[in-house]
Protein backbone atom coordinates (compact mmCIF):
# COMPACT_ATOMS: atom_id res chain seq x y z
CA UNK A 1 0.00 0.00 0.00
CA UNK A 2 0.98 3.62 -0.14
CA UNK A 3 -0.43 6.67 1.57
CA UNK A 4 0.30 10.37 1.64
CA UNK A 5 1.99 10.22 5.05
CA UNK A 6 4.83 8.17 3.56
CA UNK A 7 5.62 11.03 1.19
CA UNK A 8 5.19 13.53 4.03
CA UNK A 9 7.76 11.64 6.11
CA UNK A 10 10.52 11.95 3.51
CA UNK A 11 9.66 15.47 2.34
CA UNK A 12 12.21 17.28 4.59
CA UNK A 13 15.00 15.28 2.92
CA UNK A 14 13.66 15.83 -0.59
CA UNK A 15 13.18 19.57 -0.03
CA UNK A 16 16.61 20.12 1.49
CA UNK A 17 15.29 20.99 4.95
CA UNK A 18 17.27 18.04 6.25
CA UNK A 19 20.49 16.50 4.95
CA UNK A 20 20.01 12.89 3.90
CA UNK A 21 21.98 10.38 5.99
CA UNK A 22 25.04 8.73 4.49
CA UNK A 23 26.20 5.17 3.92
CA UNK A 24 27.74 4.68 7.35
CA UNK A 25 24.61 5.71 9.26
CA UNK A 26 21.93 3.41 10.67
CA UNK A 27 18.29 4.47 10.90
CA UNK A 28 15.28 2.88 12.55
CA UNK A 29 11.92 3.09 10.73
CA UNK A 30 9.03 2.44 13.13
CA UNK A 31 5.60 1.81 11.61
CA UNK A 32 7.14 1.27 8.17
CA UNK A 33 4.57 0.52 5.49
CA UNK A 34 5.06 -0.87 1.99
CA UNK A 35 5.16 1.60 -0.86
CA UNK A 36 7.63 4.15 0.47
CA UNK A 37 10.26 5.60 -1.88
CA UNK A 38 13.58 6.71 -0.44
CA UNK A 39 15.19 9.91 -1.72
CA UNK A 40 18.06 9.07 -4.06
CA UNK A 41 20.66 10.39 -1.63
CA UNK A 42 19.17 8.71 1.47
CA UNK A 43 21.93 6.09 1.88
CA UNK A 44 21.61 5.00 5.51
CA UNK A 45 20.90 1.35 6.29
CA UNK A 46 17.32 0.91 7.49
CA UNK A 47 15.93 -1.35 10.19
CA UNK A 48 12.19 -1.51 9.49
CA UNK A 49 9.78 -2.24 12.34
CA UNK A 50 6.30 -3.45 11.42
CA UNK A 51 4.18 -5.71 13.60
CA UNK A 52 1.23 -6.01 11.22
CA UNK A 53 1.91 -9.25 9.38
CA UNK A 54 0.52 -8.32 5.93
CA UNK A 55 2.72 -5.20 5.75
CA UNK A 56 5.67 -7.09 7.23
CA UNK A 57 5.44 -9.74 4.49
CA UNK A 58 5.24 -7.08 1.77
CA UNK A 59 8.31 -5.30 3.16
CA UNK A 60 10.25 -8.57 3.21
CA UNK A 61 9.17 -9.29 -0.35
CA UNK A 62 10.49 -5.87 -1.38
CA UNK A 63 13.91 -6.83 0.00
CA UNK A 64 13.93 -4.78 3.21
CA UNK A 65 15.26 -5.78 6.62
CA UNK A 66 11.98 -5.92 8.53
CA UNK A 67 11.12 -7.23 11.98
CA UNK A 68 8.15 -6.99 14.37
CA UNK A 69 10.13 -5.36 17.19
CA UNK A 70 13.03 -2.92 17.22
CA UNK A 71 16.32 -4.30 18.46
CA UNK A 72 19.22 -1.90 17.86
CA UNK A 73 20.51 0.82 20.17
CA UNK A 74 22.80 3.77 19.58
CA UNK A 75 21.31 4.29 16.12
CA UNK A 76 22.02 7.48 14.20
CA UNK A 77 18.39 8.35 13.64
CA UNK A 78 14.80 7.18 13.45
CA UNK A 79 11.75 7.64 11.26
CA UNK A 80 8.29 7.24 12.80
CA UNK A 81 5.20 6.86 10.62
CA UNK A 82 2.23 7.61 12.84
CA UNK A 83 -1.18 6.00 12.62
CA UNK A 84 -4.58 6.78 14.10
CA UNK A 85 -3.94 5.59 17.67
CA UNK A 86 -2.75 8.44 19.90
CA UNK A 87 -1.28 6.16 22.55
CA UNK A 88 0.52 3.98 20.03
CA UNK A 89 2.05 7.04 18.35
CA UNK A 90 3.39 8.22 21.69
CA UNK A 91 4.81 4.77 22.42
CA UNK A 92 6.53 4.64 19.04
CA UNK A 93 8.19 8.03 19.53
CA UNK A 94 9.29 6.97 23.01
CA UNK A 95 10.75 3.81 21.45
CA UNK A 96 12.66 5.91 18.91
CA UNK A 97 14.05 8.12 21.68
CA UNK A 98 15.28 5.02 23.50
CA UNK A 99 16.96 3.51 20.44
CA UNK A 100 18.69 6.57 18.96
CA UNK A 101 22.01 7.99 20.23
CA UNK A 102 22.14 11.41 21.87
CA UNK A 103 21.99 14.07 19.15
CA UNK A 104 20.49 11.65 16.64
CA UNK A 105 17.72 12.79 14.32
CA UNK A 106 14.11 11.69 14.88
CA UNK A 107 11.59 12.45 12.11
CA UNK A 108 7.88 11.92 12.76
CA UNK A 109 5.03 12.18 10.24
CA UNK A 110 1.38 11.34 9.92
CA UNK A 111 -1.82 12.25 8.14
CA UNK A 112 -3.78 15.29 9.25
CA UNK A 113 -6.61 13.05 10.41
CA UNK A 114 -4.26 11.13 12.70
CA UNK A 115 -4.10 13.93 15.25
CA UNK A 116 -0.71 15.32 14.22
CA UNK A 117 -1.45 18.84 15.46
CA UNK A 118 -2.21 17.46 18.90
CA UNK A 119 0.88 15.26 18.78
CA UNK A 120 3.03 18.26 17.89
CA UNK A 121 1.77 20.08 21.01
CA UNK A 122 2.47 17.04 23.17
CA UNK A 123 6.01 16.80 21.82
CA UNK A 124 6.71 20.51 22.21
CA UNK A 125 5.71 20.20 25.87
CA UNK A 126 8.53 17.74 26.58
CA UNK A 127 11.18 18.31 23.88
CA UNK A 128 12.25 21.20 21.64
CA UNK A 129 11.37 20.65 17.99
CA UNK A 130 13.93 21.49 15.35
CA UNK A 131 11.36 21.97 12.60
CA UNK A 132 8.00 21.02 11.16
CA UNK A 133 6.23 21.21 7.79
CA UNK A 134 2.71 20.54 6.50
CA UNK A 135 2.73 18.56 3.25
CA UNK A 136 0.60 16.03 1.35
CA UNK A 137 -2.39 16.30 3.74
CA UNK A 138 -0.11 15.59 6.69
CA UNK A 139 2.47 17.02 9.04
CA UNK A 140 6.13 16.12 9.46
CA UNK A 141 8.24 17.27 12.40
CA UNK A 142 11.75 16.56 13.55
CA UNK A 143 13.90 16.84 16.64
CA UNK A 144 17.22 15.73 18.09
CA UNK A 145 17.41 13.06 20.75
CA UNK A 146 18.46 14.77 24.00
CA UNK A 147 21.01 13.46 26.54
CA UNK A 148 20.06 10.40 28.56
CA UNK A 149 18.27 11.98 31.55
CA UNK A 150 16.15 14.28 29.40
CA UNK A 151 15.51 11.46 26.92
CA UNK A 152 14.26 9.12 29.65
CA UNK A 153 11.98 11.81 31.03
CA UNK A 154 10.55 12.64 27.59
CA UNK A 155 10.01 8.97 26.72
CA UNK A 156 8.18 8.42 29.99
CA UNK A 157 5.94 11.44 29.37
CA UNK A 158 5.05 10.26 25.87
CA UNK A 159 4.45 6.60 26.69
CA UNK A 160 0.90 5.32 27.11
CA UNK A 161 0.38 2.98 30.03
CA UNK A 162 -1.05 -0.49 29.38
CA UNK A 163 -4.76 -0.92 29.99
CA UNK A 164 -6.43 -3.65 32.03
CA UNK A 165 -9.71 -4.99 30.64
CA UNK A 166 -12.19 -6.85 32.84
CA UNK A 167 -9.61 -6.72 35.66
CA UNK A 168 -7.56 -9.46 34.00
CA UNK A 169 -6.51 -8.79 30.40
CA UNK A 170 -3.52 -6.55 29.72
CA UNK A 171 -3.79 -4.58 26.49
CA UNK A 172 -2.19 -1.55 24.82
CA UNK A 173 -3.17 1.22 22.38
CA UNK A 174 -3.26 0.07 18.77
CA UNK A 175 -4.81 -3.30 19.58
CA UNK A 176 -8.41 -4.02 18.59
CA UNK A 177 -10.83 -2.94 21.35
CA UNK A 178 -7.96 -2.32 23.77
CA UNK A 179 -10.05 -0.57 26.44
CA UNK A 180 -13.06 -2.89 26.67
CA UNK A 181 -14.37 -6.27 25.65
CA UNK A 182 -15.81 -5.93 22.16
CA UNK A 183 -19.61 -6.48 22.29
CA UNK A 184 -19.51 -8.85 19.32
CA UNK A 185 -16.78 -10.95 20.92
CA UNK A 186 -18.77 -11.07 24.16
CA UNK A 187 -21.87 -12.29 22.30
CA UNK A 188 -19.81 -15.01 20.63
CA UNK A 189 -18.20 -16.03 23.94
CA UNK A 190 -21.64 -16.43 25.49
CA UNK A 191 -22.60 -18.73 22.58
CA UNK A 192 -19.63 -21.12 22.73
CA UNK A 193 -20.42 -24.84 23.02
CA UNK A 194 -20.22 -26.40 26.46
CA UNK A 195 -18.10 -29.23 25.08
CA UNK A 196 -16.03 -30.13 22.03
CA UNK A 197 -13.41 -32.84 21.67
CA UNK A 198 -10.15 -32.27 19.83
CA UNK A 199 -8.43 -29.08 18.75
CA UNK A 200 -9.82 -25.56 18.39
CA UNK A 201 -8.44 -22.34 16.97
CA UNK A 202 -9.15 -18.64 17.35
CA UNK A 203 -8.66 -16.88 14.01
CA UNK A 204 -7.80 -13.23 14.64
CA UNK A 205 -7.25 -13.85 18.34
CA UNK A 206 -6.39 -10.29 19.35
CA UNK A 207 -5.28 -10.07 22.97
CA UNK A 208 -6.83 -13.42 23.86
CA UNK A 209 -10.40 -12.83 25.06
CA UNK A 210 -12.12 -15.50 22.96
CA UNK A 211 -9.37 -18.06 23.50
CA UNK A 212 -9.67 -17.53 27.26
CA UNK A 213 -13.44 -18.01 26.95
CA UNK A 214 -12.84 -21.30 25.12
CA UNK A 215 -10.57 -22.52 27.92
CA UNK A 216 -13.15 -21.64 30.55
CA UNK A 217 -16.44 -22.52 28.80
CA UNK A 218 -15.78 -25.41 26.41
CA UNK A 219 -14.84 -28.73 28.00
CA UNK A 220 -13.01 -31.53 26.17
CA UNK A 221 -10.54 -29.54 24.09
CA UNK A 222 -6.97 -30.77 24.16
CA UNK A 223 -5.46 -27.86 22.20
CA UNK A 224 -6.29 -24.24 21.35
CA UNK A 225 -4.24 -22.35 18.77
CA UNK A 226 -4.31 -18.57 18.51
CA UNK A 227 -3.69 -16.93 15.13
CA UNK A 228 -3.19 -13.18 14.94
CA UNK A 229 -1.74 -10.77 12.36
CA UNK A 230 -0.79 -8.08 14.90
CA UNK A 231 2.41 -9.08 16.70
CA UNK A 232 1.84 -6.95 19.80
CA UNK A 233 -1.67 -8.37 20.26
CA UNK A 234 -0.39 -11.92 19.94
CA UNK A 235 2.28 -11.29 22.58
CA UNK A 236 -0.39 -9.80 24.84
CA UNK A 237 -2.55 -12.91 24.37
CA UNK A 238 0.41 -15.10 25.34
CA UNK A 239 0.71 -13.20 28.64
CA UNK A 240 -3.03 -13.01 29.23
CA UNK A 241 -3.49 -16.77 28.89
CA UNK A 242 -0.41 -17.66 30.92
CA UNK A 243 -2.27 -17.22 34.19
CA UNK A 244 -5.16 -19.55 33.35
CA UNK A 245 -5.57 -22.85 35.21
CA UNK A 246 -4.15 -25.98 33.60
CA UNK A 247 -6.15 -26.80 30.52
CA UNK A 248 -5.68 -27.37 26.80
CA UNK A 249 -2.25 -27.00 25.23
CA UNK A 250 -1.91 -23.52 23.73
CA UNK A 251 -0.21 -22.46 20.49
CA UNK A 252 0.49 -18.91 19.30
CA UNK A 253 1.02 -18.09 15.62
CA UNK A 254 1.81 -14.73 13.98
CA UNK A 255 0.19 -15.25 10.57
CA UNK A 256 -1.76 -13.43 7.90
CA UNK A 257 -4.53 -15.97 7.42
CA UNK A 258 -5.60 -14.41 4.14
CA UNK A 259 -2.36 -15.64 2.51
CA UNK A 260 -0.76 -18.05 5.02
CA UNK A 261 -2.31 -21.38 5.94
CA UNK A 262 -2.32 -22.98 9.40
CA UNK A 263 -0.28 -26.15 9.68
CA UNK A 264 -3.02 -28.30 11.23
CA UNK A 265 -6.74 -29.10 11.11
CA UNK A 266 -9.38 -28.30 13.74
CA UNK A 267 -12.69 -29.49 15.06
CA UNK A 268 -13.73 -25.96 16.06
CA UNK A 269 -12.72 -22.48 14.90
CA UNK A 270 -14.01 -19.27 16.47
CA UNK A 271 -13.52 -15.80 15.08
CA UNK A 272 -14.56 -12.18 15.10
CA UNK A 273 -12.90 -11.25 11.81
CA UNK A 274 -11.60 -7.79 10.93
CA UNK A 275 -13.51 -5.87 8.29
CA UNK A 276 -11.49 -2.64 8.11
CA UNK A 277 -8.15 -1.85 6.50
CA UNK A 278 -7.09 1.35 8.27
CA UNK A 279 -10.32 3.43 8.11
CA UNK A 280 -11.74 1.86 4.95
CA UNK A 281 -14.37 -0.89 5.18
CA UNK A 282 -13.01 -4.02 3.55
CA UNK A 283 -15.48 -6.93 3.77
CA UNK A 284 -13.11 -8.97 1.62
CA UNK A 285 -10.96 -9.53 4.71
CA UNK A 286 -13.80 -11.32 6.47
CA UNK A 287 -14.59 -13.37 3.37
CA UNK A 288 -10.94 -14.45 3.11
CA UNK A 289 -10.99 -15.46 6.78
CA UNK A 290 -14.14 -17.54 6.23
CA UNK A 291 -12.45 -19.42 3.40
CA UNK A 292 -9.31 -19.90 5.50
CA UNK A 293 -11.44 -21.35 8.30
CA UNK A 294 -13.25 -23.70 5.92
CA UNK A 295 -9.95 -25.09 4.65
CA UNK A 296 -8.59 -25.53 8.19
CA UNK A 297 -11.56 -27.48 9.56
CA UNK A 298 -11.83 -31.25 9.53
CA UNK A 299 -14.91 -32.72 7.82
CA UNK A 300 -17.82 -32.12 10.17
CA UNK A 301 -15.94 -29.37 12.01
CA UNK A 302 -17.63 -26.12 13.01
CA UNK A 303 -16.92 -22.46 12.52
CA UNK A 304 -18.49 -20.13 15.07
CA UNK A 305 -18.31 -16.54 13.90
CA UNK A 306 -19.65 -13.15 14.94
CA UNK A 307 -19.98 -10.20 12.59
CA UNK A 308 -21.78 -6.89 12.24
CA UNK A 309 -25.26 -7.04 10.77
CA UNK A 310 -25.27 -5.99 7.14
CA UNK A 311 -21.87 -7.38 6.21
CA UNK A 312 -22.16 -9.51 3.04
CA UNK A 313 -20.91 -12.85 4.38
CA UNK A 314 -23.95 -15.08 3.88
CA UNK A 315 -23.13 -16.15 0.31
CA UNK A 316 -19.51 -16.93 1.19
CA UNK A 317 -20.56 -18.95 4.23
CA UNK A 318 -23.14 -20.99 2.34
CA UNK A 319 -20.74 -21.69 -0.52
CA UNK A 320 -18.01 -22.93 1.83
CA UNK A 321 -20.10 -24.86 4.39
CA UNK A 322 -22.80 -27.51 4.21
CA UNK A 323 -24.91 -25.98 6.98
CA UNK A 324 -25.13 -22.40 8.32
CA UNK A 325 -27.26 -21.56 11.36
CA UNK A 326 -27.84 -18.28 13.18
CA UNK A 327 -27.44 -19.04 16.90
CA UNK A 328 -27.41 -15.60 18.55
CA UNK A 329 -28.11 -11.99 17.65
CA UNK A 330 -28.55 -8.53 19.06
CA UNK A 331 -29.18 -5.11 17.53
CA UNK A 332 -25.66 -4.91 16.08
CA UNK A 333 -24.25 -8.43 15.68
CA UNK A 334 -25.01 -11.92 14.42
CA UNK A 335 -23.42 -15.16 15.60
CA UNK A 336 -23.52 -18.06 13.17
CA UNK A 337 -22.42 -21.67 13.38
CA UNK A 338 -21.30 -23.21 10.11
CA UNK A 339 -20.58 -26.93 9.71
CA UNK A 340 -17.97 -28.15 7.22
Amino acid sequence: MSRDALSTLFYPFLSGQLASPGLTERFLFIGAEPGFVLPADFLASLELVQGFRPYFLQLLAAGYDARPLSEGRGLDGALVLCGRHRGQNGNWIAEAIGRVRAGGLIVVAGSTGDGMSSLRKRLEAVLPLEGHLPKYHGLVLWLRRPPDNAAASAADALSARPATVDNRFMTAPGMFSHERIDPGSRLLAESLPVSCRGAAADFGAGWGYLAAALVERTAGLDRIDLYEADYASLEASRKNLAGLPDGPELGFFWLDLTVEQPGRKYELIVMNPPFHQARAAEPGLGKAMILAAASALRPGGRLMMVFNRGLPYDRTLRAAFSEVTEIAADAAFLVVAARR
